[in-house]
């Protein structure tokens, strides 16, 4: 087998929000096990770039694709991308979503509700349609694996800080619920992973910069998550590791 010939068969994984946190943990740890990488970003490009510099200085593949996740036309256009880049698409994790400023629900405006949902439900569920049409075995795909990046708040409920980013992560644990029952035998397992408090920067977004270290206490072990850790259970989820699991709903949250 050439060397082309090779990467041609290495899989395909895309990244939504794939420039920091999580999403670029994720990447990097993909890479390192033989995943041609794209990376989407919204807006942090340099991010974006450094990222696929550093996974091509380490010996991996991985590309950068500028795409809104959360609106069609951007979300069609990432996946042409994608289809022009690598012709292939194993893996798809949902991972591109936003926090808001703590807030109570009677002070919430109509249009902080609305975008949280469009970015955080209908981008995942838009991504999800895109990647079934190229993996599923009834469009002549090989299948595949979707992972969906919810959170702990789904079970909490978010009161007095967030009650509409649970209730959109709530969203996504029942779509892969039943998405992954509707795809099974398309080749496609779908599985979810519940990150709980996570040394990443989203929290500064949401006015809760210390919010790591001011959980600790509230935690069973005893302090916050870290972006490495989280992406080891995506990336397991996502491998054949983990082929007779689907629907599953993997928490990794320190106990809480």
């Amino acid at each position: 087998m050439t060397a082309s010939q090779h990467s041609q068969q290495q899989p395909v994984m895309l990244i939504t929000g794939g420039s920091r946190g999580i999403g670029a943990a994720t990447a990097r740890l993909a890479a390192q096990r033989g995943y041609r990488v794209v990376i989407n970003y919204l807006s942090r490009r340099d991010a974006a770039e450094q990222l696929v510099s550093e996974i091509e200085q380490e010996g991996g593949s991985a590309v950068a694709i500028q795409a809104d996740a959360s609106a069609e036309d951007g979300i069609q256009a990432l996946f042409e991308a994608v289809d022009q880049h690598f012709g292939r698409l194993d893996v798809l994790v949902n991972n591109a979503g936003i926090v808001d400023q703590v807030s109570r629900v009677e002070e919430l405006s109509y249009e902080r509700v609305e975008r949280m949902m469009r970015i955080n439900v209908v981008g995942p569920f838009i991504c999800a349609r895109e990647a079934v049409k190229r993996m599923s075995t009834r469009f002549g795909g090989h299948g595949g694996a979707i992972v969906n990046v919810s959170s702990a708040a789904a079970h909490r409920g978010g009161a007095n800080q967030y009650v509409d980013y649970a209730a959109s992560k709530g969203a996504i644990d029942t779509f892969s619920e039943g998405l992954a029952k509707e795809v099974a035998a398309d080749g496609i397992r779908v599985n979810t992973v519940r990150p709980g408090v996570i040394r990443t920067d989203i929290h500064a977004s949401g006015g809760l910069p210390d919010k790591p270290e001011s959980s600790a206490a509230s935690i069973p072990l005893g302090r916050a998550g870290e972006a490495e850790e989280i992406a080891n259970a995506i990336v397991w989820l996502a491998s054949s590791e983990a082929s007779f699991a689907t629907g599953a709903v993997l928490d990794v949250d320190g106990g809480v």
